[in-house]
């Protein structure tokens, strides 16, 4: 009975399916966006393009994994929920990864607010990211914006 409990024990966490840590990936992304209190359509826009990129979705199912997530952050009352389904599994790259991505989203509207900044590092060390690649992924994310509109002239 001992080597069937320590069997059990030794056994690795079952691993949820896809969908699941795809939404809890958007769901963190709809958390950024709606840190500084509106989510503005470039905001939006960008998580579409990062959720179809990140999991070869088309544009419809990206759409609707986007308003599932919406829908999960009315009714959420932590980051935990979600950050501690991807500790389980994601990889530190991946997690480093998660993490670059709710940059691109606090990027997206041309400025940082400091609302996001708190939550991406809250969610970054929820995440267990080192803050070395934390900066390296804030730094790369800032660095790929494009660059802003030139005034125009009269």
């Amino acid at each position: 009975m001992l080597k069937r409990f320590r069997k059990g024990a030794e056994a690795p966490p079952p691993r949820s399916s896809a969908p699941a840590r795809r939404l809890a990936v958007a769901t963190l992304l709809v958390e950024i966006a709606r840190a500084d209190f509106e989510v503005d359509p470039s905001e939006r826009s960008s998580i579409l393009r990062m959720l179809a990129a990140a999991y070869g979705l088309d544009p419809e199912p990206a759409g609707e994994l986007l308003a599932r997530a919406e829908r999960t952050v009315e009714e959420s009352v932590s980051l935990y929920e979600f950050t501690s389904r991807l500790n389980e599994e994601l990889s530190p790259e991946e997690k480093a990864d998660t993490v670059e991505m709710l940059w691109r989203v606090a990027f997206a509207d041309g400025r940082l607010d400091k609302y996001e900044e708190h939550l991406i590092r809250k969610a970054a060390d929820l995440l267990h990211v080192p803050h070395r690649r934390f900066i390296r992924a804030k730094l790369k994310a800032e660095r790929d914006l494009p660059p802003p509109a030139a005034p125009a002239s009269r």
